[in-house]
This record gives structure tokens, sequence and C-alpha cells, in this order.
């Protein structure tokens, strides 16, 4: 295990992979192995694999935009801005849904349609993290098993790591890179159980709500933020015995998104009652989708809320680099055990603490 562990420190300067302290690592089965270096490509020829639609560049430069280490960084902005022209020419859909509700079967039923109308589909799964080990099970390409291989389709799940802002950060990037790749649909899927909805609200066209019936109260289940974020709902597994419950529970969403105040869209949002299992209500959600996306781009609400989604995301970005380089300074990690035991002590409060810090930092 000494072994092992020396041979991963030497070799963490080449990987985009933190592992979290404190977490033993498993053993290698081959105790000969050795990590092979993949060999360095330019940013041309990132961006003439991307614009070729090569998924296996594609996802290269997915992982130079996760990744932690600061060279990588660097090329991937270069890629994404190098990009940036062949962009923003893709439908954003950005799909949630509390746990159980089937979004993956969901993604993969709608993702046949979709494929099946001509369209080049991407789907970035956002998948939750264990808070305690930071790691993540990716488990979207083993449930989507027959999108997975649709020559037409591009899956990519990312772990949240329990960091909302890198993820929608990064997730913005995926969208650009894969629009550049010629994906002319994107499905955002969160992970459904936190303020992950509202980071995904903020870079998507349209935003979708799964949710099922018989789990009990179906609107109580549901944040009434979510709610009025939802441009349009699907009451999914509406089959078999389930399908008269599915029917009422529709008519429930829909009497209580009436209640909503008018959105700026303008468009009044619908209730479909789907089954990804038997592939009912699929087409007519489609159909629901394109009527909105006519809708909106005639009233101009489509590239305001585009333009607005911009501006946004360089404020989002501004703040993160900000709180980076705060964490990331020398002087500021030594300081901060040193005002810790100071606030946990009652010498200092809080807030006087968080300002000498920031004065420190800004040499203020």
């Amino acid at each position: 295990m000494e072994h092992y562990e020396d041979h991963h420190r030497e070799n963490f300067a080449e990987s985009a992979l933190e592992v979290a302290a404190g977490i033993e690592s498993p053993p290698v089965v081959n105790p000969n192995y050795r990590r092979v270096k993949r060999q360095r490509r330019s940013v041309e020829e990132y961006v003439a694999g991307i614009r070729a639609g090569n998924v296996a560049v594609l996802s290269q430069a997915i992982t130079l935009t996760e990744s932690l280490l600061p060279e990588h960084h660097a090329l991937a902005q270069q890629i994404i801005e190098r990009c940036l022209p062949y962009a923003g020419r893709s439908v954003r859909i950005g799909i949630t849904g509390v746990p159980g509700a089937g979004k993956s079967t969901f993604i993969e039923a709608m993702g046949g349609k979709v494929t099946g109308l001509g369209h080049r589909l991407a789907v970035l799964a956002i998948d939750p993290s264990s808070e305690r080990t930071k790691g993540s099970v990716l488990g979207d390409k083993t449930r989507m098993e027959t999108l997975v291989h649709n020559p037409s389709a591009f899956i990519r799940p990312s772990p949240s790591a329990g960091s909302l802002g890198g993820v929608a950060r990064k997730t913005r990037e995926s969208v650009i890179l894969c629009e550049a790749a010629g994906f002319d649909v994107v499905f955002i899927e969160t992970v459904g159980v936190g303020q992950s909805e509202t980071a995904v609200h903020s870079m998507v066209d349209l935003f979708l709500l799964i949710q099922i019936s018989g789990a009990g109260d179906e609107l109580q289940g549901i944040k009434r933020g979510i709610m009025e974020m939802a441009d349009m709902v699907a009451i999914n597994k509406a089959d078999g015995d389930n399908r008269q419950r599915a029917e009422l529970t529709r008519r429930q969403f829909l009497n209580a998104l009436s209640l909503f105040p008018m959105p700026e869209s303008g468009w009044k949002p619908r209730v479909y009652a789907t089954s990804s299992i038997e592939g009912s209500g699929l087409a007519e959600l489609w159909g629901g989708i394109e009527d909105y996306l006519k809708f909106t781009r005639a009233n101009g609400y489509f590239d305001r809320n585009r333009s607005r989604q911009a501006k946004y995301w360089m404020y989002e970005t501004i703040d993160a680099e900000l709180r980076d380089g705060f964490y990331k300074s020398p002087q500021i990690e030594a300081l901060l055990p040193e005002f810790e035991k100071r606030i946990l002590e009652n010498k200092i409060s809080s807030f006087a603490a968080a300002h000498e810090l920031l004065d420190r930092y800004f040499n203020r």
C-alpha cells in the first residue's frame, strides 16, 4: 500500500482528479502498473476534433474543464473561447424531479424520440456526490443502456462534488463544447434534491419538471420555487394501473400552476402524462416543447433570456474566481486556523474575523 501511495503522489500532477484526504485508496490489481501519459493535444487539435464531432476529443475537453489543475483550466478556457462562435445553436432543456421520479428512464425514452426526429442529443447529467467522501456513482451511463449506444447521442455524467457553483460553471462550459460539436438539443439533468435547479434554470431555455403520482401528497413534495420555474411538467410512470392516478395528478398540477402569476415569458405552463416504458405522451410533450420555443422566439423572450443568462454568468464567474483566489491564498490558508480558534474562544466575532481576513487579502 505504501508503494502505491508513493506512486499515486508521484503521478498526481498528471491527473485531473482529486482524492479526498483521509480516505484510503484501493490497491491496484497489478502492482507493476504505471500510468501511461496521454499525448497532449494543442488547442487547434481540440477545436478541430470537437468541430468534427469526435466524441472522444469532446470528452477529453470536458474533462479539462472539470480538472482542478491550473494548466488544464487555462487550456480549457482557450478551447472554450475558440468554440464560442460555433455555440448557441442548440435548444437547452433543464430536467429535474424528486429522486425516484424516473428521470434517467424518461431521458432515455425521450432521447430516443428526439434522435428519431433527426436531432443530435447531448445529455449532461449532474450526479449527486457523497458529502463525506466526495465520491459519486456516475451511474447514468448504466441506467441509459439504449441511449448510450445511440450514435446521435452523447451522455456525460458529472459529479456535483458538493460544490453548486463549480458544477454550474463547468456544466455551462460543457454546453458550449457540445454545441460546437454539433449537438442541437442539450438535456441538463439535475440532482433534484437542492439548489442545483436554480443554477440550471439560469443556463437553459426551458425547464421541465418530472413528477410521479401515487407518492403521497404530490404537490407537498415540490418546492414552490421549483414549481414557479417549470415551463413544462411531465407526470411520469402513467402506465398500467397508474394511468388514472397520473391523470388526476396532472389536473392537480394544472390547477396549482394556474394560481401562480404569469411568468415573464408569457407562456402558460403545460402538464403532460407520460410513460417512459410505453412511450405514451412523449410525442405530445415534445410537441409542447416545440410550441414553447416557437412562442418565446416570436415574442423575443428567448433571445432576452439568453442575453440575461450570459451577463449573469459573467458575474458568477467573477464571484467564483475571487472566492477561489481567496481560499487558495497561502497567506489566508495560514491565517484561517488562527481566526477559527479566536472565534471559538469568543475573542472575535465571525463578521469581524471575515472583514479582517478580507482586508489582509486585499491589503486594505
